[in-house]
């Protein structure tokens, strides 16, 4: 549990990152942003990475748990498909600037513990949605294709759609769009 300065560290360093870029995210940018000298910041968090970790694990935590009660739900596989793609945009139209965290991966590859965490999402998110794919009745055309490719065809258009909307400043409703491509590529794929 983060106690509420940390909470405050958080939020202002998802804002820097957003508005600065990872360049732009120093502890110096950070303590004048929250008005605390950088030694207090250092009493709540050792490092930028440690920060960055929490934000990440904030994020995983946040989509273990949505399959965790999604889980012993029962729905048809179509249906929990747009649930769970409908929640990733909730969170990102909540959050836009999650956004630049999420998918800014490249700037963690000399971070092998951020790297890991990033994968440790991607992971979580694709075994999930590997077993639902796996329960839909596929157009004939795709049934020998690996279902891992199916993933990507979900993910791809997701990580762009929500990138397109960040870039245009959040002009259109990424909900409703969201929900239009996942509709779409579901069609695409099953009878």
């Amino acid at each position: 549990m983060l106690s509420e300065r940390q909470e405050q560290i958080i939020s202002a360093s998802i804002g820097l990152i957003d508005r600065l870029g990872i360049q732009g995210f120093t502890i110096k940018n950070l303590s004048k942003e929250i008005g605390i000298s950088e030694p207090a910041i250092y009493r709540h968090f050792v490092s930028k990475v440690e920060i960055l970790a929490t934000i990440l694990d904030g994020f995983r935590q946040r989509v273990s748990i949505y399959h965790e009660e999604k889980s012993a739900v029962q729905l048809p596989a179509q249906e929990r498909i747009e649930q769970f793609f409908k929640m990733i945009f909730n969170v990102f139209a909540d959050n836009p600037t999650l956004i630049s965290v999420i998918f800014a991966e490249e700037i963690f590859r000399n971070e092998p513990a951020l790297s890991q965490k990033v994968m440790e999402i991607q992971q979580i998110n694709e075994k999930e949605l590997s077993a639902i794919i796996s329960e839909i009745a596929l157009k004939e055309e795709l049934k020998d294709t690996p279902v891992e490719t199916l993933v990507m065809m979900f993910f791809g258009p997701v990580r762009l759609l929500a990138r397109k909307w960040k870039m245009q400043d959040c002009r259109f409703d990424l909900r409703k769009e969201g929900d239009q491509l996942i509709q779409t590529i579901i069609k695409m794929i099953s009878l």
